[in-house]
């Protein structure tokens, strides 16, 4: 892979000129005191005998109205009623199932709860919306659970081996809970975004703007973000704004203010050590959404600078699609871009902190 010209990517390497203008400018940027998390009110369930959605019979949809209507109940909120409705696909395909499995031979209902004393008697687990009401209650109950992606927030109240076992499950989710209710809703730009489902495509708000090559390294090339504008770094940190729910200004997450040291998280080659600094995770798994970091020369990139991109998609055969911005060579460079690469190439995988690594 040719990344020859990836690495002059952030303001720490401006000439020393132009320090106290971005520092200025990088003061005057800093966001607001972020509100507490808001994940959508809790949605009312419009549901008849004419209620009809494709795939699905009437008790599934007699099901997920039930569910719905318990989070209704307790307040939950819309996220929280998806993730619920993900659930119960993935446990019972919304069915009041009167039988187990192989791990959980005494597990029956929606949710396939167990003969454990946690979940109340045979006639709670068996009632839909009993069954639904002690779910919610213990989603509830775990600290941070709208933070989460939803199949890893559904796993802390389950349990199951195979914590993203739900993720297939979250678009019918979606689906069947925007069918059901009575008001239209986007978890999009709320601070209950969720990573993995951030943007499509190139997206980046601004594409058409001058690089530092074009106009010189000043504020007309330095981005909202405080870095130069079509970089590598500038779209990896607009992504995981995005993925954070900040998608307009004042942003969450700047090159001046990511780290808690005061530090800039400045180039490619420093990104794993400002993940380090704030205390995030980081692995060698790819995950849809996280940010790829190659330190210097690693699968081509800058010898000086490094790289990074964003995981795009994960494939079953070891490798994933990355996507990015300034990863060719000229006169491609400072677009977006994107290309399959094997899991082992990189140097780490830099998590959100609502993403956790696959065990």
């Amino acid at each position: 892979m040719q990344r020859k010209s990836l690495g002059l990517v952030a303001l720490i390497a401006i000439p020393g000129l132009f320090f106290g203008l971005i520092f200025t400018m990088l003061l005057l940027l800093a966001p607001a005191k972020p509100a507490a998390a808001d994940c959508g009110p809790a949605v009312s369930v419009v549901i008849d005998g004419k209620t009809k959605v494709e795939g699905y019979t009437e008790e599934q949809l007699k099901n997920a109205a039930a569910i719905m209507g318990a989070g209704k109940a307790l307040d939950l909120s819309v996220k929280g009623q998806m993730i619920s409705v993900m659930v119960s696909l993935g446990e019972s395909g919304l069915r009041v199932l009167d039988h187990g499995d192989g791990p959980g031979p005494d597990s029956r209902g929606l949710f396939q709860q167990r003969d454990n004393g946690a979940w109340g008697s045979y006639a709670d687990r068996m009632n839909p919306t009993t069954s639904a009401t002690n779910f919610i209650k213990a989603l509830q109950a775990v600290p941070g659970w709208e933070l989460l992606e939803p199949t890893l927030a559904g796993n802390k109240v389950q349990r199951n081996a195979d914590p993203y076992h739900y993720q297939k499950y979250w678009p019918e989710a979606v689906k069947l809970v925007q069918a059901l209710s009575n008001s239209q809703f986007s978890l999009e730009g709320s601070d209950c975004a969720i990573p993995g489902q951030s943007g499509a495509g190139d997206d980046y708000p601004w594409k058409k703007s001058p690089t530092w090559l074009q106009v010189g390294a000043s504020t007309a090339s330095t981005s909202p973000l405080g870095m130069y504008y079509r970089e590598c770094v500038d779209f990896a940190l607009w992504r995981v704004n995005q993925q954070m729910g900040s998608t307009s200004a004042p942003f969450k997450f700047l090159n001046g203010s990511f780290r808690p040291d005061g530090q800039g998280l400045g180039s490619a080659l420093t990104w794993k050590a400002g993940w380090d600094a704030k205390g995030w995770p980081t692995g060698s798994t790819p995950r849809v959404g996280a940010v790829v970091w190659y330190a210097p020369g690693a699968g081509g990139a800058d010898p000086n600078f490094g790289h990074v991109a964003v995981v795009k998609e994960v494939k079953d055969n070891g490798t994933y699609v990355e996507e990015g911005y300034n990863g060719n060579p000229a006169p491609a460079d400072h677009s977006y871009y994107t290309r399959t690469v094997a899991n082992t190439v990189p140097s780490a995988f830099l998590y959100l902190p609502t993403q956790e690594e696959k065990k």
